[in-house]
């Protein structure tokens, strides 16, 4: 976890805006045509916008928060999104500080209008291989002090996630009493940075990074998984070995795709 930085006084309130993409795919093995139905209409209720509104819901409360309006929609034939306007309306009576957004503290900005968080799911899977890929993403961009990386590890730890594809990027800046600019208000060199020790002993990751224009990125694979757990309608103790290499290794392949982001040969 980054270090809490030296606060510093602003010129009226923290007008840097931070994002956090958060997108993950969960993939199964669906043999027929009918088992692959089945796991769409599994996905469509299991990640139903009744579920990712609770999700973004305790995301609000984890950042510190205020939901303005929620806007839902389920789809036909599947899929679904929720859109959240939030903001952060602590007044304050004291200059402004800029303080490391790891660390809890009592908010002193002004409110924030320009806040959101969003979620849509895309289910789909593949006409032969017997692969079906669902992918959602989600977004949290806050203005302020408030920080979505606050609730990055109960987002981890919310879905089955097989790989996560993260993206973190701070804009704007803000200015000091003096007049000086700030282009970021707290430490960080890494997304994992803010991740449990749990999830970087589970997943292979990698990072790109341009520090420069305060961007961070970060991949990562599921190192391990138990058969079973990726098999819809079908249980591996019935599988001759040869049919087991074979779907272990379509799932493995489906993920390193993803991963790399690269059709494999």
């Amino acid at each position: 976890m980054a270090q809490q930085d030296a606060k510093i006084a602003l010129y009226g309130f923290n007008n840097l805006t931070k994002t956090l993409s958060f997108n993950f795919y969960d993939i199964c093995y669906a043999a027929t045509a009918k088992q692959r139905d089945e796991y769409i209409e599994y996905i469509d209720e299991t990640y139903s916008a009744h579920r990712l509104t609770e999700v973004l819901t305790e995301v609000a409360n984890i950042i510190g928060a205020t939901i303005l309006n929620v806007a839902t929609q389920d789809y036909d034939p599947s899929g679904a999104s929720v859109t959240m306007l939030i903001s952060e309306e602590n007044a304050h009576t004291e200059v402004p500080e800029i303080e490391d957004a790891s660390i809890d503290a009592p908010s002193v900005v002004a409110h924030l209008d320009k806040s959101h968080l969003t979620a849509h799911t895309y289910p789909e899977s593949h006409p032969d291989s017997g692969i079906s890929t669902f992918r959602a993403d989600l977004d949290i961009s806050t203005c302020g002090k408030i920080s979505p990386l606050k609730a990055l590890n109960f987002l981890i730890d919310s879905f089955d996630e097989d790989v996560v594809i993260l993206d973190y990027r701070i804009r704007g800046f803000t200015r000091d009493v003096k007049g000086q600019k700030f282009y970021k208000d707290h430490s960080i060199s890494s997304i994992q940075e803010y991740m449990s020790e749990r999830t970087c002993q589970q997943y292979q990751m990698i990072d790109v990074n341009v520090y420069p224009e305060n961007i961070f990125h970060t991949k990562m694979m599921l190192k391990e998984f138990e058969l079973d757990n990726y098999l819809f309608g079908d249980d591996s103790k019935t599988m001759h070995q040869k049919e087991i290499e074979y779907i272990e290794n379509q799932l493995r392949n489906e993920m390193t795709e993803i991963f790399y982001g690269m059709n494999l040969s």
